[in-house]
């Protein structure tokens, strides 16, 4: 997509996404471009409300990324199925012209997941090259300066062993030796720090949050946060769980479940994948009440005829005043990308303005939209979800 009628190249940012090609990427570029023609409200932007705040606005945010899938926009959007055809059919011309650009694998981290379109690199060495060379490549064509990388890609496995992740200088060294314990998702990471470019991840898998990267992040001033979108059932949990802690109501037991069709259903019916994911979810709960909950029990199951449209199903066990038990139940049927292509963009947004700001590391002010929010100097993560979207407002409104 080309906004240079709409913006100058100093006004725009581009979004780089690992995983462009993907349903929640293709919804992000579709949601886009509508907002440029006019054709869309704010309705799902959460963020809308701040225009005062300095962040970028949404007409002049551009799309280009990594995916192993090369097929274009165009296509890939109508392929996932989010958004019906005539929805998408004005906005061909400009999907069409965004083609991913090829993308870094390991099966050992990445499965059910593989592609044609790869990063023709025997190292981890090469792989960050080939990165970084994309980024600059796509700032020399542009004329954008401004950008912002977030990684939407399919769940990985963490690895075992965590010990090359420690320290800077020891991290380093295992790339150059090319250990076993470096994921793709590590490796966009720490070529988007090291470009001095903001970092997003939206997955459950393992990226800026090791020690290594979120101190050379903070080290070199470059804004990062994440991990794993709250988009569905754990922003439900974030917003009941308050409300019964403040009430005085005791959660006895809270049974989720969760059936989805769609790639990152596919991606996760892989028990690696699946315990990253469910390693994100698993906390909430617990840090929010102030006890832990013994019966908490978390699900995922792919089930392929729901496609996108995902089901999340809970049962809350809570007791009352005199000891009386009671039961609440949430049935939440929601379109997955849907949901969290507006919070990409917010995560977009919110870390080009804490770069202009010069906040370098973790931006904890981010957790709103994340899991498991990083933190800093060891704070624990705060989920309550109205006091994250305080903490949030608070921040764009210091210097706005």
């Amino acid at each position: 997509m080309d906004f240079r009628q709409e913006a100058g190249a100093a006004d725009r940012i581009g979004l780089l996404i690992v995983g462009v090609g993907g349903a929640v990427a293709s919804t992000v570029a579709a949601g886009l471009e509508h907002i440029r023609q006019g054709s869309a409200d704010r309705i799902g932007l959460p963020l809308a409300q701040f225009d005062n705040a300095g962040l970028v606005p949404y007409d002049h945010i551009e799309i280009a990324g990594w995916d192993l899938n090369p097929a274009n926009l165009a296509d890939a959007a109508a392929h996932h199925g989010v958004l019906p055809q005539s929805m998408l059919s004005s906005l061909n011309d400009r999907l069409a012209g965004v083609t991913p650009w090829a993308a870094t694998i390991n099966t050992n981290f990445c499965h059910n997941v593989d592609g044609s379109n790869r990063i023709k690199a025997n190292s981890h060495l090469g792989s960050i090259e080939q990165i970084r060379q994309d980024i600059r490549g796509f700032s020399a064509r542009t004329g954008i300066k401004r950008l912002v990388v977030v990684n939407l890609a399919s769940v990985e496995s963490w690895p075992e062993d965590t010990a090359a992740f420690a320290t800077v200088e020891r991290f380093e060294q295992a790339l150059i030796d090319n250990h076993p314990s470096i994921s793709p998702a590590m490796l966009y990471a720490y070529a988007a720090i090291r470009e001095g470019i903001p970092y997003g991840n939206f997955t459950p898998s393992l990226g800026a949050d090791i020690p290594a990267l979120t101190a050379l992040a903070k080290e070199l001033g470059v804004p990062v946060a994440g991990k794993d979108g709250k988009t569905g059932q754990t922003l439900i949990k974030t917003v009941l769980a308050p409300a019964f802690r403040d009430r005085a109501l005791h959660v006895d037991g809270w049974f989720s479940t969760n059936i989805l069709g769609n790639n990152d259903g596919f991606a996760l019916d892989h028990s690696g994948s699946l315990a990253s994911k469910l390693q994100t979810k698993g906390s909430v709960l617990d840090d929010i009440l102030g006890y832990k909950v013994e019966d908490h029990v978390c699900q995922i199951h792919y089930y392929r005829p729901r496609g996108d449209d995902k089901e999340a199903w809970d049962n809350i066990d809570i007791s009352g005043f005199l000891g009386q038990r009671m039961q609440i139940k949430v049935n939440f049927l929601c379109k997955d990308s849907v949901l969290a292509a507006p919070l990409v963009i917010e995560i977009a947004r919110c870390l080009d303005l804490a770069r202009r700001r010069g906040a370098g590391g973790a931006q904890m002010q981010m957790g709103l939209f994340f899991k498991s929010p990083m933190t800093v100097d060891a704070v624990p993560p705060e989920h309550d979800f109205f006091r994250q979207q305080q903490n949030l407002v608070d921040w764009l409104q210091h210097d706005a």
